[in-house]
């Protein structure tokens, strides 16, 4: 990636922390809507979300990054992704407290994840934009799941009749 290339992305908050994934990666932004809920997964799976006839695979991401859970708000929504995985893609709806904006950012604005001071793990971090409003995360989604949490979120994808 070159300095001057740009990045588009979808910006969305987690309480006072601003995310950011790219925008190649997101399928849809859904309001959000009770899942379907799914047995013994683990407890940030929520279920699955009705997307056309299609059941995608519900994740609270607050939980996953170990951040407390809260009570869905009008502006809570479901961010619906395509995660990138070595052999498929995995198709994943975030719950996020609120979609921000869609914005750009260049190669060169994005420094590397800091080593210490965040509440969830680094390596989850593709890096760190400065903005005038602070902070933003670029989130690596393919490093925030582990090869047992593919398969426990790799629930088939069929909703009841």
């Amino acid at each position: 990636m070159t300095s001057g290339q740009e990045i588009q992305a979808v910006t969305f908050g987690l309480g006072a922390e601003i995310f950011a994934v790219p925008v190649a990666l997101v399928r849809e932004i859904l309001d959000y809507r009770e899942t379907f809920r799914i047995p013994n997964g683990p407890d940030y799976l929520l279920g699955l979300t009705d997307m056309r006839g299609e059941g995608v695979t519900t994740i609270d991401f607050r939980l996953r990054l170990g951040m407390p859970p809260v009570e869905p708000t009008p502006a809570t929504r479901i961010l619906v992704i395509d995660i990138p995985l070595e052999d498929r893609v995995l198709v994943l709806g975030l719950v996020v407290d609120r979609v921000i904006e869609v914005t750009s950012f260049r190669a060169d604005q994005i420094g590397a994840a800091p080593d210490v001071g965040v509440r969830w793990p680094s390596d989850y971090i593709g890096g760190v934009m400065k903005r005038e409003e602070g902070f933003t995360v670029l989130v690596d989604m393919a490093r925030i799941f582990t090869t047992e949490d593919v398969a426990q979120l790799s629930a088939p994808a069929a909703l009841p009749a």
